[in-house]
């Protein structure tokens, strides 16, 4: 998947956040397949902030790598934000980071469901010592659209947490205005 403009802009943002406050990066990612740390591994001196990523796009994945209990997975189904939360725990858990973000979603063509739609997909963001955030965005378009828009809002919440102190879970159009919020 291609970095968009846009995509390495706020790539760019949060990277001097991480830097300046000395805060290292996991990612979590299933739908995304790495774009996440793709996007943010691309620009020069990531190793200083970025920890790993973690590519958990199978359910095996995310019980294996990320802890994720196979019980959340077949109540709640892969995408949903119990699993989102315990795939951003497993990520802290399994790194060095002090935050971390995690993307399930339905990316298409197929897979959608009339609760769950193509296009559907949670985040989850935690930092160590404070709440864990999630939400759920609905995004249009095909595959790659909605995998990209997914990486760029997942970006943006990460740089808004740190920047903003918060990330707004009922804000449109990507949920990413300051506000406590501890769902």
């Amino acid at each position: 998947m291609a970095v968009t403009d846009e995509t390495n802009r706020l790539a760019i943002q949060l990277a001097q956040i991480l830097t300046h406050q000395g805060i290292l990066l996991v990612t979590a990612e299933s739908c995304t397949g790495g774009g996440i740390a793709e996007a943010l591994t691309s620009i020069p001196g990531s190793s200083g902030w970025f920890d790993r990523g973690f590519v958990a796009y199978s359910n095996a994945a995310k019980i294996d790598m990320l802890g994720v209990e196979p019980s959340l997975i077949a109540h709640w189904g892969a995408v949903s934000e119990p699993v989102v939360a315990a795939m951003v725990a497993g990520a802290l858990d399994r790194s060095q980071a002090d935050l971390a973000v995690s993307v399930s979603g339905i990316a298409g063509p197929t897979g959608g469901a009339p609760d769950k739609p193509i296009g559907t997909v949670w985040f989850g963001l935690a930092r160590r010592q404070h709440p864990l955030v999630t939400f759920c965005r609905c995004f249009e378009g095909g595959r790659d659209r909605v995998r990209q828009q997914a990486v760029m809002v997942a970006i943006d919440a990460l740089r808004l947490l740190l920047d903003d102190g918060g990330v707004d879970p009922q804000a449109e159009p990507f949920g990413l205005k300051s506000s406590d919020s501890d769902r």
